[in-house]
């Protein structure tokens, strides 16, 4: 059997299936053959509907006639090309007549159409995009080399990287044999259908046994796994999403609940004490009267100034709670009856009517003082309580935009000073009333500490509401974003801003996001340029930032992790329990990280353990990017990089000296190559050579970092020759965390131990230090 006979029949069995998914899927009986099942328009009608999610009308669906299976096959075709699907060459007499290799064609455009279309627009962008994701889905895998839709997927290994990539729950691809690619190949079958819901389109021997394996074929079958895997991460996405709102909602239940059960004490109270009162009765003697003023005093110096408290701390918890709302655009708190600000009020001021009528039953009882002192005290008294309940209510009632009500509070802040001179005034008044023996006044309820309290309470409060409005901007306004990840990413957008017009094209974009590790499909990445231009006329620094940020916003990401526990750890390479403790963490947080991170002994001289956080960092969170491969972490290498090699502890060793003199002045090596020993405790000569550039490339490690010295050699234009020694940071991507971090925090020691450098490189990967990049950047800094 021909080449070509091969790939039709694998074309037919693979593209009989995918639509029998379509049919089964709807309850529809499946095809066993394209030829004879779709010749009479009946079945094609069907698909249509399904895939169009549309009725297409009445049709013949017991066809005899072959004029009414042309109706049927035409009523088909022109659906098709009314959603924009542009067929070649085929009619209804060629479905008809069953010629195979036009069905073939016709069955692939609606594959493109209605499967692979929402990758990319077109055919070809969307075999470009679905082979781009491959690529980056199985990069992590050395046995995998994805660079076509045939023979790279002839030994298995790709589905099963791809399956492992996003459920390695499902298979251990580190025990996989290697050389079996029949078994790997009808495992990734098995494992796919039965886990994935992704219908086995192909055989094994469709892809093991095949010369040339279809490329049509495979592209329909992998298109399935790219479907299956977005919208895993979409669910992922939205439950994040929904258990945010939760905890929000649940945050702002609590600060109901305890409103509605502090108010409705309060009110309680309020009416206990004011029937206390209408009850009691005077006995007629001085003895009396004095202790009922007594008990009266004590419980405006004890009771009510608790309710003062609380009723200010009530009505703040009120406030707050509206607040949170309005910052997450949520419905406004409507409060039970009799239980609003309002009411509360109100019942305050019924209080206060009782407080009056019972001071002045007392004061009536033991009037001896001078009708002059206590109006003056009263006056003073009663204007002070009145500026600061006016204040108060201000205070409650402030509202708008956060930054409005931030300035209205500090606003308000300015006016207590004032008040603090003019309480002066008010206990002036009350000593010369307390000279005059008098001890009662039918003119107020407050006293000098009552007012002094009040006041203290109202700064209190004040400080409170202007902390409380601070906290929420920070809430609103926060972004995960650190100082080291805003210099990383200004940095990049000035890198592929290449023709310096502070704006990016499209392609600038996309390259810009791959190399800080976010990668979208080409229709995102359409979709959001699209979007940054009608926003911003451009895709300037501003939107760059603005979309990193939205994307970054609530993860918890390496570069924000190291970050704090360098920040916590005062740059030391270890942390301490009283590091902790002096960062203000919850103790159960303490115990926890004391219990996962790894520490060493305590010293014979009694300090603190020492707690091994960067080890910790490096072994979590490289798990989490194994699993989700979603983002790169040179953000946080180039930030540790900017570690002073004190906090490292790492070494020079005098060789590494003496080989760079030998290449320098004797011109006896071309290169030599550094490494950390197997310590990290110094860096030491692991190879010099006399050999070309091309043997240096050869010589640095794909997963580990060096250090290296080239003496490179060059030519101008105008025919002179140069050399520069170069000193080379490689850091390839695929190194572990830690190890990145201690030759990042250790390149000080050794480039400023080597004098006579001219040129630095740093480079991820064998393209940034290629003969070819490496003579650009020199040749320019000549």
């Amino acid at each position: 059997m021909s080449l070509e006979e091969q790939t039709r029949n694998m074309q037919e069995r693979t593209f009989c299936k995918w639509l029998n998914t379509k049919l089964e899927a709807n309850a529809y009986p499946p095809m066993s053959s394209l030829v004879q099942d779709l010749s009479d328009g009946v079945r094609l009608i069907q698909l249509m509907e399904i895939m169009g999610d549309t009725s297409l009308g009445r049709y013949n669906r017991n066809p005899r006639m072959r004029v009414q299976k042309a109706e049927n096959v035409t009523k088909a075709l022109e659906f098709i090309t009314s959603r924009g699907v542009k067929l070649t060459n085929i009619g209804p007499e060629d479905i008809i007549d069953g010629n195979l290799k036009l069905i073939l064609g016709m069955i692939w455009t609606l594959i493109l159409r209605f499967t692979i279309a929402d990758i990319s627009e077109e055919g070809l962008s969307a075999k470009e995009g679905l082979l781009l994701w491959c690529q980056r889905k199985t990069a992590p895998y050395q046995d995998v080399k994805v660079q076509d839709f045939t023979h790279s997927w002839s030994d298995g290994l790709a589905l099963c990287a791809l399956i492992h990539c996003h459920r390695p729950d499902l298979l251990d691809y580190d025990r996989l044999d290697k050389e079996d690619r029949h078994g790997n190949t009808r495992l990734a079958f098995q494992i796919a259908a039965d886990h994935l819901d992704i219908p086995q389109l192909l055989e094994v021997e469709d892809l093991c046994d095949s010369a040339k394996p279809d490329e049509r074929s495979v592209m329909t079958y992998i298109a399935s796994f790219f479907h299956a895997f977005s919208s895993m991460e979409q669910t992922e996405t939205e439950s994040r999403r929904v258990e945010k709102f939760a905890d929000l909602m649940q945050s702002v239940w609590i600060i109901r609940t305890d409103y509605e059960r502090r108010a409705r004490l309060l009110l309680e109270n309020l009416e206990r004490i004011q029937s206390q009162w209408a009850a009691s009765v005077f006995m007629g003697t001085y003895v009396d009267a004095k202790e009922q003023s007594a008990q009266f005093t004590t419980y405006k110096q004890t009771t009510k100034r608790t309710w003062v408290t609380e009723r200010q701390d009530v009505i703040t918890l009120f406030g707050n709670v509206q607040t949170k709302l309005k910052t997450y655009s949520l419905a406004e708190y409507v409060p039970p009856k009799g239980l609003a600000p309002l009411d509360l009020d109100a019942a305050w001021k019924r209080l206060l009517e009782s407080e009056a009528k019972r001071s002045r039953a007392i004061n009536a009882e033991i009037r001896k003082i001078k009708e002059g002192l206590r109006k003056k005290f009263a006056d003073i008294a009663n204007a002070f309580e009145a500026r600061l309940h006016s204040i108060s209510v201000e205070l409650t009632m402030i509202e708008g935009p956060l930054e409005e009500q931030q300035q209205q509070a500090r606003e308000i802040q300015t006016r207590i000073p004032q008040l603090s001179e003019d309480l002066a005034l008010v206990a002036d008044a009350e000593a010369e009333c307390m000279a005059a023996n008098v001890e009662e006044n039918d003119y107020t309820v407050f006293t000098w500490q009552d007012l002094e309290f009040e006041l203290g309470l109202l700064i209190q409060n004040i400080a409170k509401k202007i902390s409380f409005i601070d906290n929420q901007i920070v809430s609103r306004d926060v972004t995960n974003l650190t100082p080291a990840q805003i210099e990383q990413f200004e940095t990049t957008f000035r890198y592929f801003d290449k023709d310096e017009t502070n704006t990016l094209n499209q392609m600038e974009m996309m390259s810009a996001l791959a190399s800080l590790g976010i990668v979208y499909s080409n229709q995102d990445v359409d979709y959001i340029y699209e979007q940054l231009v009608g926003d911003y006329g451009a895709v300037t620094f501003e939107a760059f930032i603005n979309l990193l940020v939205d994307i970054t916003e609530d993860q918890t990401t390496p570069t924000q992790l190291l970050e704090s526990f360098q920040g916590i750890a005062h740059s030391k390479p270890f942390i301490t329990e009283l590091d902790l403790r002096l960062a203000h963490i919850p103790q159960s947080s303490i115990d926890y990280l004391l219990n996962a991170m790894p520490s060493s002994p305590p010293p014979d001289d009694g300090a603190e353990p020492e707690y091994d956080y960067v080890g910790w960092l490096d072994e979590t969170m490289y798990t989490t990017i194994t699993i989700h491969i979603q983002y790169n972490l040179t953000t946080a290498f180039a930030w540790v990089s900017s570690l002073r090699c004190t906090a490292s502890g790492v070494s020079v060793n005098n060789e590494c000296l003496s080989a760079f003199q030998d290449l320098k002045l004797g011109k006896k090596h071309k290169y030599i190559l550094y490494a950390l020993n197997a310590g990290n405790t110094e860096i030491v000569v692991e190879k010099t050579s006399s050999g070309t550039y091309e043997d240096f490339l050869g010589d640095l490690p794909e997963g580990e970092p060096r250090f290296a010295i080239f003496d490179f050699e060059f030519e101008k234009e105008d025919g002179g020759k140069r050399n520069k020694i170069l000193f080379i940071s490689w850091s390839p991507d695929g190194s572990k965390i830690k190890q990145k971090m201690v030759y990042a925090s250790s390149k000080d020691a050794l480039r400023r131990s080597l004098q006579g450098i001219a040129f630095e490189v740093q480079g991820t990967d064998l393209e940034e230090v290629s003969h070819e990049t490496v003579l650009e950047k020199v040749s320019k800094g000549n």
